[in-house]
């Protein structure tokens, strides 16, 4: 694991610890967002505590090409009760994701930077 400056790198994800976790620090800059995310490193961190980053093995990637969608959830689906749409509002969504009230957790991974800095990449 490296301390991370202003220097946009992250390490390769092949040395990440077994918690997976594999940078600390840096920023949350729309440049070094979206190599970590392309990199398949994520930040996941509490406000208030430096950036940690993270690249766990193995992590789960859905690729919606591949997605197969069983016949119980196409019923469901098919009876109107969802409506499923993207990109429609980002910045409620995520303010929405920010503060919604999760059983035995005292609350969310998304802290007040976080939430600046993904809308910015919106």
């Amino acid at each position: 694991m490296i301390v991370l400056t202003k220097e946009i790198i992250f390490p390769k994800v092949e040395t990440a610890n077994p918690d997976g976790i594999i940078a600390i620090g840096g920023d949350l800059s729309s440049k070094r967002l979206v190599l970590a995310y392309n990199s398949g490193i994520f930040p996941w961190y509490n406000e208030g505590e430096p950036i940690i980053w993270y690249s766990p093995d193995p992590r789960m990637v859905l690729y919606p090409e591949k997605l197969k969608i069983s016949k119980s959830m196409r019923s469901v689906l098919r009876k109107g009760n969802f409506k499923i749409t993207f990109n429609q509002n980002f910045e409620e969504v995520i303010a929405n994701c920010k503060t919604i009230n999760r059983k035995d957790q005292p609350g969310t991974w998304i802290t007040h930077e976080m939430q600046k800095a993904y809308i910015k990449l919106e």
